[in-house]
């Protein structure tokens, strides 16, 4: 049996090729075209089931899990930085398709609402899947916490290592990027800021 009738016997057996809104049949035969171009032998037995698999994983990196965010009212008055550090993420390059992996630091100034802490990493999360650039992502999720919970302030770290860059091109093995975003009082007033750049570095490996 070849990578080819694999492929073919999904859809012989009445298995659906239409998940979530992607073809994964068109997904797969893609691979296995993409990679015979490359040279690859795919119709060899160690490598018959990597269109299957190469699409499967493509598939999780580039569909973002729901969520449902779950904020409370701020009772108690709370005025103090929130923040959760080092939540870990990976994405994909949209130039290169390669992953960027890193941790965020996400933190904000509570107004009204709250929010219940595991959603901080939920949103990373959403964000982090489909093909990025981390500058962007550091953006949505600032933005998404100042829309929906109007705090007095946002402020979002993105430490990442980029694949396309350790692997392949300058090759900077370890190297990391990062890229920040503040609004409202963590932006305005240089106490706050500091306070929040600071912890930031905190948890940092010296």
């Amino acid at each position: 049996m070849t990578a080819l009738d694999l492929i073919a016997g999904d859809d012989a057996a009445g298995v659906s090729s239409d998940v979530g809104g992607v073809d994964v049949e068109a997904a797969e035969w893609a691979a296995y075209n993409l990679l015979t171009a490359m040279g690859v032998d795919v119709d060899a037995p160690d490598l018959q089931e990597t269109p299957r698999r190469m699409v499967a994983s493509l598939m999780e990196l580039l569909t973002p899990p729901a969520f449902h965010p779950t904020t409370f009212a701020n009772d108690e008055g709370y005025d103090e930085l929130v923040l959760a550090r080092a939540i870990p993420f990976a994405s994909l390059c949209e130039h290169h398709v390669l992953p960027f992996v890193g941790v965020a630091h996400v933190g904000y100034l509570p107004g009204e609402r709250i929010l219940g802490l595991s959603k901080l990493a939920r949103i990373v999360e959403h964000f982090s899947h489909g093909l990025q650039v981390q500058e962007r992502l550091t953006v949505q999720i600032a933005d998404w916490l100042d829309e929906n919970l109007s705090p007095r302030g946002v402020g979002v770290v993105l430490e990442a290592e980029h694949l396309c860059m350790s692997i392949r091109g300058v090759r900077s093995t370890g190297g990391r990027t990062l890229t920040s975003r503040v609004t409202g009082t963590l932006r305005s007033d240089p106490r706050a800021r500091q306070e929040f750049f600071a912890l930031c570095r905190s948890g940092a490996p010296a």
